[in-house]
Formats: C-alpha cells, structure tokens, sequence
C-alpha cells in the first residue's frame, strides 16, 4: 500500500435552484415559477462564483483529486423547489407547504441520482425525507434504492415543538423496517435538530454551542426507543457532529441504562415507575448497540479526537472533508489528514479515510484504489507530522491547539 484510498464521508451537493425544475412533477411547474419568481437565497456561500461546485461535475472531480478524494458520501446543500431554507427540518407549517416540499425533496433527489450517475460509483447519494407520513417516506426510500442512491437517508431533525413525534416513537418502525431491509443507512448530519433562537448575536452563540448536543438526541432517542431490538440489522450514521463525546455519552446511557432497568426491578421507589418495561423494549445496553449499529461521519477529526479511536471503534470511524463548504479541509485535506494521523499505524488510517466508508455504503474499494493509485495522498507523507498550518486554511480542523499530540 503506498497511496491511501480516502473516501470523503461528508461532502454536500445540490443543484442550482431553477435547474431542479426539469424534475418536479409537471402539475408543480406553475407554482414553482411562481415560488422562485421571487426567492431570495439566504446563503452567500450559495451566490458566491464558486457556488457551482455543488452542481459542476467535473470541477468538483478534480478539485476532490487535487485534494486526494476519490469518492464521496454526498449530503445536500442547495435549496430545493419550496422549501424557504436548508431541508434539513422535519415540519411543515401547512399540509399545502408539506405536498409541495415533498415535491421539492423528490425533485431533489432524482437531480442527485443523476449527479450520482456522471461518475459511476464515486458518489454515495444521501436521499432526502420527510417524517410527517412514514408511509411516504418508506415509499421514498424504496424508490430512491431503486434510482441508485447508495449513502442511504437523511433523517431530518426533530426539534423540540416540531408537532411531529419523537424519534424514539414506534410510528417510525416502518421507516426503520425497510431500511432494514435494503441495507440504507440512515444519516443524521449536525445542525439539523435545533429548534429556533432568534438572530440575536446570543442566540447564534448558543446555536453553536448547543447543536451538536440537539444532533446528538437521535442515538439516545433510537437507543431507549427500542429501534435496534426490533430491527438489529439497522445502521445509524452520525455525521458532522464531532466524535469526542461518543465514549463519554454511550458509557453516560449505559450508566442510566443499567441503573433504570436495576431501579424497576426493585419494589415501588420514587425511579422504578422511569425503567419499567425498558430492558424488554430496548434490548441490548447502549454500549453494545454502538458496537453493532452505529457509526460516526468523522468529519476533519482533530488531534485531540484521535487518541479516543478505540473507545470510539477504529472500525467506526469515517473521514470526511466536508466539501464545499468553508468549514471543511478543502484545499488543504491532505495537511488536515496529517495534523490528525501523523504517526498512527498505515492499516488504522486507511480503515479510517476510506476502509470503512466502503463497507457502510458500498463502494467498491478495488476499483477505488485503482483512481487512487494516481491521486490519493502517499502513506509517507500522511506519516510526517505537519509543523505548520496554511495561513489560509479556514477549517476547525486547523484550530489552534488542534496539533496537540496527547499519545
């Protein structure tokens, strides 16, 4: 092995917006005239010249070799038909606004089969969903397996006073059955669970520091739920969520775990009534359902994040660079790779930039490693520990402090 085949476990895509219309059903054509008459995109980053590196192929292609990539789990990003931001919500105000965004969500990912399509087992498109009918979103999925999509689904955040239930409720078993049952992951990216704060510079504050933790909720919701007792085969991806707090959080479930299903056990006390029937609905401790169905999008995992490895599982963790957006480690990927596994052995880097995003999604690791002969970064120099940042690298991946070595 000289060169790592590093495939990207969160990237994002999209198209532009009028160029979703082509596949909206035609009977929404005239009301999406009419919605993006006059819509006003709230993202800069969207309007910027280098917002077509969401829908341009082959720039993206090679700006992804240029960095060592050569594939990628692909997230959404652009606005898609109706919906007034980012999609990653799961309600709808009104039941015309929720036809019409399902609408805009099927459009969206018959744009990202095709997308998928230009370069033939280098994308693992991340179909989209509601969660106001589990019916439709089963639908959804089968269709979408169908169409090629292969990163499997984006469970949509269900913030506090969303009106729809939680994702512990059994009304989603269904959505859970069949993703069992095609081997769909299902993927729930950060930012995505937070429920609003207003604009005020404090709110923006504490939406930073809280909604990695509201992200978070949807382990321990599927956890205690019982999802993974009912459909074992199940997959759960956390993504651009961090991966430091895993150990720490799944030992705090199975401390509260242990101690409920102990407390029902005993004679009526003021905590019995909290575990009672929770060892027969979830099944196995929380420790255990990581072990075997849980995995985390690692995005621009920093130095202080990769001494927990192990207690993280080694062949749970998956890389990413988070392209295009400016967080990410683009251009600089193969510097943010060596800030964070310089010095680690070959075969744990490889597992972690690329062996275990193959086996999730179901690329094709042979014939990855033949692209990346040419264009992933060398082992020797993954190996050499980057003494300095490029002064204009603007991923968290490169904060200060992050070179830290505690191992």
């Amino acid at each position: 092995m000289d060169r790592y085949t590093v495939i990207s476990a969160d990237c994002h895509a999209g198209a532009d917006l009028l160029d979703y219309r082509p596949y909206l059903e035609a009977k929404y054509h005239d009301d999406f005239d009419a919605w993006a008459a006059t819509y006003v995109n709230p993202y800069e980053d969207l309007l910027a010249d280098t917002a077509d590196r969401n829908w341009n192929s082959a720039r993206r292609v090679a700006e992804l070799e240029a960095d060592g990539i050569v594939a990628e789990v692909v997230f959404p990003n652009t606005i898609p038909p109706f919906f007034p931001s980012a999609s990653l919500m799961a309600p709808a105000p009104s039941q015309a606004e929720y036809e019409q965004r399902w609408a805009g969500l099927r459009a969206h990912n018959r744009w990202l089969a095709d997308f998928c399509a230009q370069v033939p087992g280098r994308r693992a498109g991340v179909a989209q969903i509601l969660l106001n009918d589990p019916a439709e979103a089963v639908r959804e999925v089968r269709r979408t397996k169908e169409a090629g999509l292969t990163g499997g689904i984006l469970l949509p955040g269900a913030p506090p006073g969303s009106g729809i239930p939680e994702l512990y409720s059994q009304v989603y078993d269904p959505l859970w059955a069949v993703c069992e049952e095609l081997d769909v992951p299902v993927n729930h990216h950060g930012g995505s669970a937070s429920p609003p704060l207003g604009d005020e510079p404090a709110a923006r504050a504490v939406f930073m520091v809280e909604t990695t933790w509201f992200s978070h909720r949807a382990l321990w919701h599927l956890v205690f739920g019982g999802a993974f007792r009912r459909h074992p085969g199940l997959k759960l991806v956390l993504t651009e969520q961090g991966s430091g707090w895993i150990p720490g959080v799944v030992e705090m479930l199975d401390y509260y775990h242990g101690r409920l299903v102990a407390a029902a056990a005993r004679a009526s006390t003021a905590e019995s009534r909290f575990g009672a029937g929770l060892a027969a609905s979830m099944g196995n401790s929380p420790s255990e359902v990581w072990r075997d169905n849980c995995y985390v999008g690692a995005s621009f995992m920093r130095p202080h994040e990769v001494p927990l490895r192990d207690r993280i599982g080694l062949d749970k963790i998956m890389w990413g660079s988070d392209y295009p957006h400016d967080e990410g480690t683009a251009p600089y990927s193969r510097e943010g790779l060596r800030i964070a596994y310089a010095g680690l052995p070959p075969e744990e880097i490889a597992a972690m930039v690329g062996g275990n995003a193959a086996r999730v999604y179901g690329f094709d690791l042979a014939a990855l490693d033949r692209v990346a002969a040419g264009v992933g970064p060398t082992v020797g120099e993954i190996a050499e520990p980057l003494e300095e940042v490029p002064p204009d690298a603007t991923s968290p991946a490169f904060a200060p402090g992050g070179s830290v070595r505690v191992w």
